[in-house]
């Protein structure tokens, strides 16, 4: 075979790997909306920048006619390429071959991706669309998960790892994207569920659809295992790609700059009256964040989910911040167990990636009731008071209006190392709220009264003008400075470029132990 000959012959297997299962089989994905495999990946990268890893990687099966069955490929696409410039690496599950199910053969190719990503300090990008474990290899395919597991796990923090749901993810396959910083998923295409509907219904005679189950929506606000929410595969990619342009390619790294023509010393007038006068009526923290962040764009994670917390990404004086923000929009801005947790896993992730934290607080103090007791509102708590407490990286709050109780402690305050802490005028920082308060100071003294209800509104504005403002705190050095709310976007701007050089670490250990 002569050098022409051979050509063709790679030509022709190529060929075939990038026909996948088929002219019928693809024809049958784009008619349920989605992209095939190396559609998404060249919508993903920067155009032409794709190489391909494996291409001519078959299964070794040949147990149920599977000798008969071998494509190129095997299922899965993987290789790496560039976003914005930076080098990412990506496999994508080509749901016409076997359905995308996972083999021995094509879960070496993604660990061997995996390894590669962590070597180069690149983030890593996985498309999924697989209907799981390849049954034909039997414990193969499920130690091929678990290779896989545990990279994901000691890549953890050390490289960002983003998970595309874009159609089925089912049994220990979700298990993967959920060790992973973030979890998108496109509406009416992808699910995720441990057992589906057939099996749910034999074991607990529950009925229950695909989508109720395990859809787009319920993970993004029943469940909180998603974090984003996409109407179709370009929006999803899209998505990735914006994700991405906020974070280091690795722990070692800073955040990329963007160039900002937004003017650092900004002034809003509006937020000076933003605050209702009266202290029980909300308003929307996501004004705030807008009105002060480069050109008003935020970034907004688990949008859907614990809305009570504001968290996301966004740029100011074109550097990389994470925010954290209580909503009293929606129960009062109380924090409650899902809030809890996801700030926990917010703050951590801005923490392993060099992110600085920025949290506006107005918070009454943790949501009551038995259901948050019984559910365990004092460990998963515990989870975001570690996170903060934890984190090294530049850390900035606002308190706008509540601070009370533990809540105040937790949510970033200056006794758990968060290196700049300002107030506004309207901040209430207290032990609690004045009616609490007094009921509980002056309870003999209201007993006694013969007019009770006028002295306890007498001892609340008594209380709340000497207790429940900013000054006091200020006076003991927890907050740094009482700023005009105006002023809000130039003092963060400034605080951020003081702690740029921030240098901090905990103490020696292998690591703590979260309260999970």
């Amino acid at each position: 075979m002569n050098l022409e000959e051979k050509v063709t012959e790679l030509k022709r297997r190529d060929r075939l790997a990038e026909e996948g299962g088929g002219a019928q089989r693809r024809e049958r994905q784009h008619k349920e909306g989605k992209m095939l495999a190396r559609e998404r990946i060249e919508f993903l990268l920067d155009d032409g920048t794709f190489e391909e890893t494996d291409k001519l990687v078959t299964h070794r099966s040949n147990d149920f006619g599977m000798a008969e069955q071998k494509i190129y490929g095997d299922g899965f696409v993987t290789g790496y390429g560039r976003i914005e410039g930076r080098l990412v690496y990506v496999f994508a599950q080509d749901f016409t071959v076997f359905g995308g199910s996972l083999s021995q053969a094509n879960a070496a190719k993604i660990v061997k991706i995996m390894d590669l990503a962590a070597k180069m300090g690149a983030p890593l990008v996985g498309l999924n669309d697989s209907g799981g474990a390849r049954i034909q290899e039997g414990v193969m395919s499920l130690a091929g998960y678990a290779d896989i597991f545990l990279r994901n796990t000691l890549y953890s923090g050390v490289i960002p790892q983003i998970s595309a749901i874009m159609g089925p993810c089912a049994g220990g396959a979700v298990y993967s994207p959920a060790i992973t910083d973030f979890v998108l998923m496109v509406d009416q295409t992808s699910y995720m569920f441990i057992t589906g509907p057939d099996v749910i219904k034999t074991v607990t005679h529950e009925e229950v659809s695909k989508d109720q189950l395990g859809g787009a929506m319920t993970h993004n606000e029943t469940s909180g295992v998603a974090h984003f929410l996409a109407h179709d595969d370009a929006e999803c990619l899209s998505m990735v790609r914006e994700l991405l342009s906020f974070m280091p390619s690795n722990n070692l790294d800073d955040p990329p700059r963007k160039t900002c023509s937004d003017p650092i010393d900004r002034a809003d007038a509006a937020l000076d009256k933003i605050v209702p006068e009266q202290s029980n009526l909300p308003y929307d923290i996501k004004d705030v964040i807008h009105s002060v962040i480069d050109d008003g764009y935020f970034f907004e994670v688990h949008e859907h989910y614990a809305k009570n917390v504001v968290v996301g990404f966004a740029r100011l004086d074109g550097r990389s911040v994470g925010i954290v923000a209580n909503q009293p929009a929606v129960l009062a801005g109380t924090l409650d167990i899902n809030a809890s947790v996801k700030g926990a896993r917010f703050v951590r992730f801005c923490d392993c990636f060099n992110i600085p934290l920025v949290t506006f607080e107005d918070v009454p103090g943790f949501l009551p009731g038995t259901a948050q007791e019984y559910g365990g509102i004092i460990k998963h708590g515990a989870k975001l008071l570690f996170a903060f407490a934890e984190a090294t990286v530049p850390k900035v709050t606002v308190i706008t209006r509540k601070a009370y109780g533990g809540a105040y402690c937790v949510m970033a305050s200056k006794h758990i190392r968060t290196d700049v802490n300002y107030a506004w005028p309207t901040a209430e920082i207290a032990v609690m709220g004045p009616e609490g308060a007094v009921d509980i100071v002056y309870k003999h003294e209201l007993d006694a009264a013969a007019n009770r209800d006028q002295v306890r509104r007498e001892k609340i504005e008594e209380f709340r003008d000497r207790f429940a403002n900013p000054y006091v705190v200020a006076e003991r050095g927890f907050v740094d400075a009482v700023i005009q709310p105006r002023d809000t976007r130039r003092k963060l701007v400034q605080a951020l470029a003081m702690l740029e050089t921030k240098r901090d670490r905990n103490p020696p250990k292998k690591h703590g132990n979260i309260p999970l």
